[in-house]
């Protein structure tokens, strides 16, 4: 297959949304990351997004909308608190999670009854969407488990050959995957974090905002057994990225937390034993407060690393007290296979 390299202008849209229309593949450009468009009532199509990924049929999609009355055609009801979240963050980087109606494909969704949705702040993929008739189910643009690309190039890199066509729009903004909130339950839980937080969540509907356990878990990196917890076989998840290995780079990663001087310490000496024994070592190293440059950063710094030829990466912790360090640390995390070392 040859892979189309499109650009965001009107026209290129039009051709891309008419592949999309006819059953085939485009990646594009959002504010978080790529993502890998098929029409999302396409069963068809959507097997192909599985395919040229070599994701898990269990794993969902997030369902890409270019407007709010879309809503419509995807679900049978919009409650108070989705239209709250809707008029407050859309467009933006939040999927919430609700009831399905019946025609939304259950190869779309995992097999359940709920799906995600979000509405894409970039103009390109509403364009996308709007001139594709259609919903667009997309996962990342990257092949299952490594990095999300937030760069037309890791796009390239991945699934060059794979896909009918890539729509190249420049880096994205925010670098992290959405905010993934659950609305079905009694309470609203956060099966996945982002750049939207939970107390900015908590804000907009007027009561608390929970985490899913297996979040909790992550961050008191108690969860290290992937026999255990969310890895177990018959585990459903209701979110992309809570049950199978993601963001991880081809070298070994280690996390170092404690002390800033003590990490930076640690890195630099396990970084000169590393060289010593004849490896390569590179380092993601980013400041205590710049938790939203690192959400930007760190994909594309795992994969020129990878590029680079390195044998291990050495990354020093974010604090999980802050909202989007806590959601840079939940990738961060799995990039490393919860390997970490406290100084």
């Amino acid at each position: 297959m040859n892979t189309l390299h499109l650009t965001t202008s009107a026209e290129d849209i039009r051709q891309a949304a008419e592949i999309i229309r006819k059953g085939g593949l485009v990646a594009f450009p959002t504010e978080t990351v790529y993502g890998l468009g098929a029409d999302a009532m396409n069963t068809k199509a959507v097997a192909a997004v599985y395919e040229a990924k070599g994701r898990p049929s269990d794993n969902p999609m997030i369902v890409h909308i270019a407007a709010a009355e879309e809503m419509r055609r995807l679900t049978p009801e919009i409650s108070e608190d989705a239209a709250a979240v809707m008029d407050r963050f859309w467009p933006g980087p939040l999927t919430i999670v609700v009831k399905k109606k019946p025609e939304v494909p259950d190869r779309t969704t995992g097999g359940l009854d709920t799906v995600a949705v979000r509405m894409p702040e970039t103009p390109a993929a509403r364009d996308l969407i709007r001139f594709s008739g259609c919903p667009i189910a997309a996962p990342s643009a990257n092949l299952s488990g490594s990095p999300s690309p937030t760069r037309a190039k890791d796009v390239t890199a991945d699934l060059e050959g794979r896909i009918d066509a890539v729509i190249e729009g420049g880096d994205c903004r925010v670098g992290i995957e959405s905010t993934v909130l659950d609305l079905t339950g009694d309470a609203p839980v956060i099966l996945r974090p982002g750049i939207i937080t939970a107390d900015e969540i908590s804000e907009a509907l007027g009561k608390p905002v929970l985490y899913d356990s297996s979040l909790k878990e992550a961050a008191s990196h108690t969860a290290l057994d992937p026999a255990k917890g969310a890895q177990e076989a018959d585990f459903r998840p209701k979110s992309p990225g809570m049950k199978y290995k993601h963001y991880a780079p081809k070298a070994e990663m280690l996390i170092i937390s404690g002390d800033a001087d003590r990490v930076r310490e640690e890195i630099g000496r396990r970084k000169r034993e590393c060289e010593a024994q004849g490896k390569r070592a590179g380092v993601i190293l980013f400041g205590e407060q710049e938790f939203r440059q690192a959400a930007h950063d760190l994909f594309s710094r795992l994969r020129d690393l990878d590029g680079e030829g390195v044998d291990l990466i050495l990354a020093g912790a974010l604090s999980e007290a802050d909202g989007v360090g806590f959601a840079v640390m939940n990738r961060m995390l799995k990039s490393a296979g919860y390997h970490i070392i406290r100084v």
